[in-house]
């Protein structure tokens, strides 16, 4: 026998085994459900759930089910209404049910590592929490993994169980620390064929960038970048203005050898000239991140409750929940309502002064839609004094630069409006950008800014940049020509159910339901070198069936479009399902 251990998807040929195992086991051993003539239990989620299951070779070992909160009910929903548990409707939930083994394989691994993959599995769809109906006979074990009580009780049959509840990130962590020496001991040899990889990232944030292991990440291939097409970041398609690439060229022994002025002081005077900003109002970082830390570091504590919007940019979630340990809350933007963010809604949920910080990606990334400025500034201006506003604007150029709030925050201290110099100016590479807000908000954070945080090669080109108006409208102005000409072709291939443009310098494609997951579209474009982003971990509402692309140039973009069409029609094959799967993991 194999004694390969395999984790997968089920597929339709486990069913029988499933519905014959969950029989045997929650009707036959544990009387929760009555015994049925024909030895199989199913119940009203199937067709909707995702079923993992543990095998080895031919032999399967158990199985656990998933119901994401896009099915729209839960099994739950059969013993709770949803005033009795506010969670299902408040949090969108993915909840975890049946956990089942074989008897034979109950003291092995299989039950640790099915727990692990179907927490693996939410992650990797944007979930943040989990549901689950535990025995109260077992409630120390669902205690040590790390689920808590939500003070319900329920009774199916001789069964009593109790309503759980636990966040994905804190629960991965507990199953690796109790079960670490197990996973990493099967880790070597173990089939993991799930659309997610095994283990998060270390700081748990995903980030675009996945082109560069492709280029190599130690340089010694760099020749590789030209045939490498990187749609999964949002670095312009465009190189920087000319003025730029020679300042750069004119002497790059002095640039790379010189202390640039410790703080900035000509960028910042640049910066206040260009945008009609008084100078003490502005902080400058080594990019968006940079400032995104060095603020919310200072700003926020475990006890702060910070408002994001959902779908948005990862890094705000990463800061505020994993980095400082916020209390964050979300309000979900709608595709019903074509993402848009509506400004009433949003008045409605901070006008009581509950939130310490609320964070606005305008135009959002990664929906692609814009808010216009006035009418955010409405909902800022009759927002309690307490709250505080950080408005993120790195891809504004692409709508309409004095369409900013940058005005206000330079004149009100719980305004700051963040401008990345990265995407718009061609200089993701050279990482600069700057924090618009109150003088004496301004200057508490410029002392606590390092001397020197910007490098001398990203200020001499972001003083280039900014001061070559016309170059870049020119290529922003292009770049939705080329946006839409990408779209086109997009459209024109069978396997997306939409493509949606937005605004900025990227677009999203949704697969269609029933087929293909975004995973399996990114994995299978990285065969023609072109390098997607898979949306899914951003939010639940993605269903695992969104992608982001970057607008490229005219070949880069057909290409695009070549990889999307080889790849739908490869992963229509019926062995598309094991081709696409990854290999063992190594370490």
């Amino acid at each position: 026998m194999d004694r390969t251990l395999q984790l997968r998807t089920a597929t339709p040929r486990d069913l029988d085994w499933i519905h014959e195992l969950r029989h045997r086991v929650y009707a036959e051993e544990l009387g929760q459900h009555p015994v049925d003539p024909s030895g199989r239990l199913r119940d009203g989620l199937d067709g909707d759930n995702v079923y993992l299951v543990a095998a080895r070779g031919e032999t399967r070992m158990g199985f656990v089910s998933l119901t994401p909160p896009w099915v729209g009910r839960y099994s739950l929903d059969k013993y709770l209404t949803r005033d009795e548990l506010p969670v299902l409707s408040e949090e969108a939930p993915f909840e975890i049910r049946v956990l089942t083994v074989e008897e034979e394989w109950r003291s092995t691994a299989a039950a640790p590592l099915l727990m692990y993959a179907a927490l693996r599995w939410a992650a990797a769809r944007g979930g943040r929490r989990v549901v689950a109906m535990g025995r109260t006979a077992l409630l120390d074990m669902y205690l040590g993994a790390g689920l808590r009580p939500v003070g319900r009780t329920v009774r199916a049959g001789a069964v009593s169980f109790e309503v759980l509840s636990g966040s994905v990130a804190e629960l991965t962590r507990t199953v690796a620390e109790r079960h670490g020496r197990i996973l990493e001991r099967l880790r070597s040899d173990l089939d993991w064929r799930l659309d997610v990889p095994f283990a998060p990232r270390v700081d748990g944030c995903e980030h675009g960038g996945a082109f560069f292991s492709a280029i190599g990440t130690d340089f010694r291939t760099l020749a590789r970048r030209h045939e490498v097409v990187a749609a999964d970041v949002l670095d312009a398609w465009f190189p920087p203005s000319p003025g730029v690439r020679a300042v750069l060229a004119e002497d790059p022994g002095w640039a790379a050898r010189t202390s640039p002025p410790t703080g900035a002081e000509g960028l910042l005077a640049e910066i206040a000239q260009v945008r009609g900003l008084p100078a003490e109002s502005l902080v400058v970082g080594a990019g968006s991140s940079d400032l995104i830390f060095r603020a919310f570091g200072r700003w926020l504590t475990p006890g702060s409750r910070v408002l994001l919007l959902d779908p948005g940019y990862g890094e705000y979630a990463h800061v505020t929940e994993r980095v400082v340990g916020c209390r964050v809350d979300r309000l979900p933007l709608r595709r019903e309502d074509g993402w848009l963010l509506d400004p009433g809604r949003l008045a409605a949920v901070t006008r009581d002064g509950k939130y310490d910080l609320v964070v606005v990606v305008n135009p959002n990334n990664p929906t692609g839609r814009h808010a216009p400025a006035e009418a955010l500034r409405a909902v800022i201006e009759s927002s309690p004094a307490r709250t505080r506003w950080w408005i993120d604007e790195a891809y504004l150029g692409y709508v309409d630069p004095a369409d900013s709030l940058a005005g206000l925050a330079s004149a009100d201290e719980r305004v700051a409006v963040c401008t990345s110099l990265s995407k718009m100016y061609a200089l993701s590479g050279m990482r600069a950008a700057y924090l618009v807000t109150g003088p004496e908000t301004a200057g508490e954070l410029r002392r606590w800014t390092p001397p020197w945080p910007v490098s001398l090669p990203a200020q001499l080109a972001a003083v280039a940049a900014l001061r070559d108006p016309a170059y870049y409208a020119g290529c922003w102005s292009r770049t939705h020509v080329l946006r839409r000409e990408l779209a086109d072709g997009l459209r024109h291939l069978d396997g997306f159910s939409s493509v949606d443009e937005g605004v900025a310098n990227f677009l999203t494609v949704t697969l269609q339901p029933g087929g293909p997951g975004a995973a399996e579209l990114v994995r299978a474009c990285r065969r023609y070198d072109v390098f997607l982003r898979d949306l899914s971990p951003m939010s639940p509402a993605y269903e695992g069936r969104t992608v982001r692309i970057a607008v490229r140039g005219t070949r880069e973009n057909a290409r695009i479009v070549a990889a999307c069409r080889s790849a739908l029609d490869a992963l229509r094959e019926p062995a598309a399902v094991v081709s696409a799967a990854p290999g063992r993991v190594s370490r």
